[in-house]
């Protein structure tokens, strides 16, 4: 198979889909990998260490597409990267597709057969190619609100782990799962007073056992959240139904509860945000204010940390990218149930009903996709 990996363009994403130890890897089983130029630079890997390991590297996005039988990204596929996709290829990358109309539109026209990072799961329940990510996402978060707490920035002048005499900040994470637990870790162990809120009592368990010292955990009632929140210095949403567009909760109303020039850090901005005043900012223009309250909601916050993130993203998905290339797209779901749960479009057909539900589209099941 010939994969091929573009140079990400998305405002200011510096990860790369692919490793030099990934086409290493690849070309080690037989197939062929055509790179972008510069496409890993900004995560640190020149051209030469691609064609060190094989790679042939072409000049254009253009040609990547044009020639590849798979696509492997990171970030979405851009309109004018939607426009260079076809039936019969076969795209690999985060797609998020739930609170994106357009994209889904753009793919389900273009024929593709699309498997989505965030969707393929694991036999403990878990989603293995989004986890590297929403680490990544949950620690820095704390970081990025703190950044955004400083009165320079609109904040409300806290320092997030306070001094001797004066009180930290508080800082309330809505979601105890991955990227609720890491920022959680890393706000308390800035020194911030943190208290994360859940619905699972196994998940509160399990943070009070492991964490306990570190952090609180609380029921996440509509009650509980709306104080808490009140109460904030900075709140970081950390919610996730896998592949389903993030609840609202927090509305606007409730902003006007809270202290003026608290932040909100919105993790869930990737699948459409948990705060009704949210919407999706860049790492060149990261914050805004609504009703006093500073808002950072970069919709790909990793980036930011590209080297780490492309790293860690690659040590997850390589064992996915090889299964998909050796055995076929088909057979790669058939043998292996939680890569079937990726799949998310096939032949102008949806194929993950979350994204059909949020959207008001129809879908067909990825059992049914395969005879097609």
């Amino acid at each position: 198979m010939k994969i091929g990996c573009p140079k990400e363009i998305k405002n200011q994403e510096y990860r790369v889909g692919l490793t030099p130890h990934a086409v290493h890897e690849a070309i080690a089983h037989g197939h062929k990998v055509v790179m972008e130029t510069n496409a890993g630079v900004g995560a640190g890997f020149p051209d030469a260490d691609y064609l060190a390991a094989g790679a042939q590297v072409v000049d254009t996005a253009e040609e990547v597409f044009a020639t590849a039988d798979m696509i492997v990204k990171v970030k979405e596929p851009q309109p004018v990267e939607r426009a260079r996709l076809r039936a019969g290829q076969l795209l690999f990358t985060y797609l998020h597709l739930a609170p994106d109309a357009a994209q889904t539109h753009d793919l389900l026209a273009s024929g593709v057969t699309a498997v989505a990072y965030e969707t393929v799961t694991d036999a403990a329940g878990g989603l293995p190619l989004l986890a590297p990510m929403s680490e990544v996402a949950g620690r820095l978060a704390p970081q990025v609100g703190a950044w955004t707490l400083q009165k320079a920035n609109g904040g409300r002048g806290v320092l997030l782990g306070g001094v001797p005499g004066v009180g930290p900040a508080k800082v309330v994470v809505i979601g105890g799962g991955v990227v609720g637990t890491h920022a959680g870790k890393i706000a308390a162990g800035m020194g911030a007073d943190v208290t994360v809120l859940d619905r699972s009592l196994p998940r509160m368990r399990y943070l009070d056992d492991v964490f306990g010292r570190d952090f609180k955990t609380v029921y996440a009632s509509a009650r509980n959240t709306a104080d808490l929140v009140a109460e904030a210095d900075m709140v970081i949403g950390a919610v996730l139904i896998p592949g389903a567009a993030a609840p609202k909760l927090v509305t606007r109303a409730q902003l006007s509860t809270m202290k003026p020039g608290a932040v909100i850090v919105d993790v869930a901005i990737d699948q459409g945000g948990c705060f009704e005043t949210s919407h999706a900012t860049t790492h060149e223009d990261p914050i805004y204010e609504v009703d006093g309250i500073m808002h950072y909601c970069v919709a790909n916050m990793p980036g930011a940390v590209a080297r780490t993130s492309t790293l860690a993203l690659g040590n997850a998905t390589l064992p996915f990218m090889l299964a998909l290339a050796n055995k076929g797209w088909k057979q790669a779901c058939l043998d292996d149930v939680h890569l079937m749960n990726g799949l998310n479009t096939h032949a102008g057909h949806l194929t993950y009903r979350a994204v059909g539900e949020a959207l008001g589209l129809p879908t067909i099941s990825a059992q049914d996709a395969m005879k097609i």
